[in-house]
């Protein structure tokens, strides 16, 4: 049973992005590696909310440190312009954490026009992912690990309405997103491989646990939720996924983790099989040129 609080080794000298860390299990996230020693930087959409959860961090006495940093996943310049924020003051970048999402909220979209949640979910980190790779890659042992969720068993990827062009489900594009995240991960990590690069690309999905994420949903939408995935656990141990893949020995590229039981929903770290439409490498190949035309990054290589 891999818990942070017993297994998390001294991170101390790491440079740390969570994004979306200023609640949920990106907080407790940033939290864990703040008190193993890491430097964390809070990446969020509020600065307000981000300055908030640095003083609540910092309450708990850590042997890190934190900064605090705007970013707007729905807005492709100010990904941009976060980035190369981000490289002018830092020389190193261990781990990406791709974690900050957005479910099932009425019909919006990004300032690009793309559907909300499959334009912060993918395409925002597709893009931020890209504008630091050359730093990822120029770190020994860099990871980028990408939060997706258990919403992916159900996706499908419609080309033919990534704009809400046609019609808008905000389970469907939940579903559509957090699929994106997966194949998105997976992909990377062929192309690293493919090029020769040492930084790791891991997938992990949290299980069941009580956020801010559900905040969209009716009471009886929360209801019927539950009944369908029963109890869910506390963001500290919905974190744990993604911190076993920032510091484990023993996670491989490529792969998936989440929690070890109720098929996914509770429990503890362990390595989990993928879907096969999370392992579609056609699906996958035109979800990457089409993220690459969208965003103009390109990567690894």
């Amino acid at each position: 049973m891999w818990t942070a609080k017993d297994n998390m080794t001294d991170q101390a000298g790491k440079t740390v992005i969570v994004t979306g860390a200023n609640a949920g299990i990106g907080f407790e996230t940033a939290l864990a590696l703040y008190m193993a020693g890491a430097h964390v930087i809070l990446a969020c959409r509020s600065i307000e909310n981000a300055t908030r959860a640095l003083r609540l961090i910092k309450e708990h006495k850590g042997t890190g440190s934190l900064e605090t940093a705007l970013l707007d996943l729905a807005n492709l310049t100010a990904v941009k312009q976060f980035s190369e924020e981000f490289l002018k003051h830092h020389t190193q970048l261990h781990v990406l954490i791709n974690n900050a999402g957005v479910m099932i909220p009425p019909a919006s979209k990004t300032a690009e026009g793309f559907e909300l949640q499959f334009g912060v979910n993918f395409i925002g980190h597709f893009a931020l992912t890209g504008h630091l790779y050359p730093l990822l890659k120029a770190t020994p042992g860099a990871r980028i690990i990408t939060v997706s969720s258990m919403a992916y068993l159900r996706g499908v990827i419609d080309f033919d309405n990534l704009k809400s062009e046609i019609s808008y489900d905000p389970v469907r594009e939940y579903s559509q997103s957090k699929l994106a995240d997966i194949l998105f991960a997976v992909e990377l990590q062929r192309r690293i491989s493919a090029v020769g690069d040492k930084v790791v690309s891991i997938a992990v999905q949290p299980g069941a646990n009580k956020t801010e994420l559900a905040r969209h949903m009716s009471a009886t939408e929360f209801s019927a939720a539950k009944e369908r995935v029963g109890e869910l656990m506390e963001p500290w141990q919905g974190a744990l996924p993604s911190l076993y893949a920032a510091v484990s020995d023993e996670v491989t590229g490529g792969e998936l983790y989440g929690p070890d039981r109720d098929g996914g929903y509770r429990g503890f770290p362990a390595r989990a099989e993928i879907s096969p439409n999370g392992l579609d490498e056609m699906v996958a190949n035109r979800l990457w040129s089409f993220a690459e035309e969208a965003t103009g990054v390109h990567y690894p290589g």
